[in-house]
């Protein structure tokens, strides 16, 4: 078994509790202001993407003669200038939403949000880079469904330029996904190294279901742009 099917395996195991917390979240009631919740959301998520693979980058640099080296290095730098200005399209989202780019821009990032991006800067620079594979495959994977676009748009009534992102994503990141599988099937990663990105996917996915089951709570949220502490979490992109 190629280790993308491997990772996929694993990630089956988690699959299940993710799509109970992504069917809460886009269901009708309420979707208007739960939707702008998340795209502030993911735009805090979504910033992080291209830091950490130029982090990555760097040290991939600092380890000469690493046969990772040349092959993890192409793919970052191709597929930073593929996620560049991705953050820009959630602000015009939210614009185009009605709210402003001040909510996701100002407020703290929840912890949630932490949880899910902080132990890649961790990883990448106190163990390997290749450990952002793990993270990558899971917001590659387990982006919008096709059809999500549609749903928002007819449900809220929002324009289409609310819902770039989304349209964006869900069109884009299959073939991205694609991609990623190709590299770690081609690179020649130890026994460890493959567990590590397995770790590191198996954690993001976690991470990101209990995001979206603090984001498809039915209690209204906290003033994005006042006080009040992120509620505790339960359990994509």
């Amino acid at each position: 078994m190629d280790i993308s099917a491997r990772l996929r395996t694993k990630l089956l195991l988690l699959e299940p509790e993710f799509r109970g917390a992504t069917t809460q979240m886009w269901r009708s009631e309420g979707l208007l202001e739960r939707y702008q919740t998340y795209l502030c959301t993911m735009h805090a998520v979504i910033r992080a993407s291209v830091p950490l693979m130029e982090l990555a980058l760097r040290r991939m640099a600092d380890r000469p003669g690493d046969p990772l080296s040349e092959p993890l290095t192409v793919y970052l730098a191709e597929h930073i200038q593929e996620e560049a200005e991705h953050d820009a399209w959630l602000l015009e989202d939210l614009r185009a939403a009605g709210a402003a780019p001040e909510d996701a821009l100002g407020p703290l990032p929840p912890p949630d949000v932490a949880a899910l991006v902080g132990p890649q800067y961790y990883w990448i620079e106190h163990h390997h880079p290749v450990t952002l594979l793990g993270y990558i495959a899971v917001l590659e994977g387990y982006a919008p469904a096709p059809g999500l676009t549609d749903r928002i748009g007819r449900l809220t009534g929002l324009p289409a330029a609310a819902l770039r992102t989304v349209r964006e994503h869900a069109a884009l990141d299959a073939g991205h996904l694609d991609e990623l599988y190709a590299l770690l099937d081609r690179l020649p990663l130890t026994r460890d190294q493959e567990a590590a990105v397995a770790v590191s996917a198996l954690h993001s996915f976690d991470a990101l279901t209990r995001l979206f089951v603090r984001l498809g709570r039915s209690a209204p949220a906290p003033s994005l742009r006042g006080a009040g502490p992120t509620p505790p979490t339960g359990v994509t992109r």
